[in-house]
């Protein structure tokens, strides 16, 4: 039988620019630091202890083997198992759905997903050139049907905004609407790495990167944590933690499809997966677009958010761009996405990032977000997704519903 899933607790760090913040001896700040901090956090919001926790997911994109245990070590050792885990920057989300689907089958009572990243400055690159890259089919399929730009994420993405302009007439403004809205929504979110305001000309003016993508519309590399607590019906109810959890009605992990690779930008960075994700969690929840008030997706770039209006259903094929025009994205429109700023402002420490969606989306559902709070929350949906590739998607809803 399967069980339900609650999420009890929840824990971050703020994300910071690489390499900048210290401990207070002067140290750097490590993943371990990191990890602790994120972790303690979310022990205390569920208000349990560590030894409670039978299974322990942790996630990071760079770093040495077992550096999930030498993380999740600074909680305590207990003997659990300790899982490992690395999906590009779907990390955290994967650490989730793993840690989730230990409880659904009945595996567990109470684990932890736990996702951290320490990031060198500037554009990602690989750490090895002596093998086949991971994203070596992608980069070659795309460079079939576009021009050749490294680093290749911005020129990845930039390519699918390009292709949507030239189908469906969106323009560089309408990307830029999204960096102003993101950037926008981070100046109520401590946590995240930037909580600057600009405007659209501001947006439009900054450095260009890949026509149409300016950097204020692309995220930055980021140190940073995030945790979170997950337990089974019989926990909750076993330690009397019904008032603050949020239940998971539907999740899903998806991978790429033979179509990936059917000659479409959009289709080369994920759109297969991102719309397979969202049909099997509707279905699963019961629950489509226009039951969730607030969305927390992965805009890594603006132009993967405005694709994923359309790859989940908020707007028909060709008709996202219509949402930023008649502010449906954003407070007082249809939906509130990314709320805590998203990637682009928030920050993108890989494997903390699906982790730092989890913890907005169960603030929101507890009324919990400050100033951030979307009005009348009462289901949410998450989106993160790893190009070579993986698309987690998860809906929560008020376990009072």
């Amino acid at each position: 039988m399967t069980q339900k899933v609650f999420v009890v607790g929840v824990g971050m760090t703020k994300f910071e620019k690489p390499g900048r913040r210290k401990n207070e001896d002067g140290s750097d700040w490590d993943y371990p630091d990191m990890a602790r901090e994120a972790g303690t956090k979310a022990l205390a919001d569920a208000g349990i202890s560590y030894e409670k926790v039978q299974q322990a997911y942790v996630g990071y994109v760079y770093g040495e083997s077992t550096s999930g245990q030498r993380a999740v070590y600074e909680l305590g050792m207990t003997g659990i198992p300790v899982i490992n885990v690395n999906n590009n920057c779907s990390t955290g989300s994967t650490a989730l759905f793993l840690a989730a689907q230990a409880i659904r089958g009945g595996l567990a009572d109470c684990t932890l997903a736990l996702g951290f990243e320490k990031m060198q400055p500037g554009s990602l690159g690989s750490t090895y050139d002596d093998r086949a890259q991971p994203m070596d089919k992608h980069i070659l399929a795309l460079a079939e049907i576009s021009e050749v730009l490294f680093p290749p994420a911005p020129w990845m993405f930039g390519a699918a905004g390009r292709e949507h302009m030239a189908k469906y007439g969106s323009t560089p403004e309408h990307f830029a609407k999204i960096g102003e809205k993101n950037h926008r929504h981070s100046v109520n979110n401590p946590y995240a790495q930037f909580q600057d305001e600009y405007t659209l000309a501001e947006i439009l003016e900054s450095r260009m990167i890949y026509d149409p993508l300016t950097k204020l519309q692309c995220s930055p590399t980021s140190d940073g944590s995030g945790a979170a607590i997950l337990d089974s019906e019989r926990f909750v109810e076993q330690h009397d933690l019904a008032g603050q959890a949020v239940e998971i009605v539907g999740q899903t992990m998806v991978t790429d499809f033979a179509n990936t690779f059917d000659g479409t930008c959009a289709g080369i960075i994920g759109d297969h997966m991102n719309r397979a994700a969202a049909r099997e969690v509707y279905e699963q929840s019961g629950l489509g677009p226009d039951d969730f008030q607030v969305i927390e997706l992965h805009d890594c770039f603006s132009a993967n958010e405005l694709l994923l209006y359309e790859a989940l259903g908020l707007a028909e094929e060709g008709q996202a761009h219509t949402l930023l025009d008649a502010g449906d994205t954003t407070y007082g429109g249809r939906w509130v996405v990314n709320p805590s700023g998203g990637l682009i402002s928030k920050g993108h420490p890989l494997g903390a990032t699906g982790l730092a969606q989890c913890s907005e989306l169960t603030w929101q559902l507890r009324g919990d977000a400050d100033k951030r709070q979307v009005d009348g929350v009462i289901a949410a949906v998450q989106h993160n997704i790893g190009l070579g590739g993986a698309a987690v998607m998860t809906a929560y809803q008020r376990a009072d519903r």
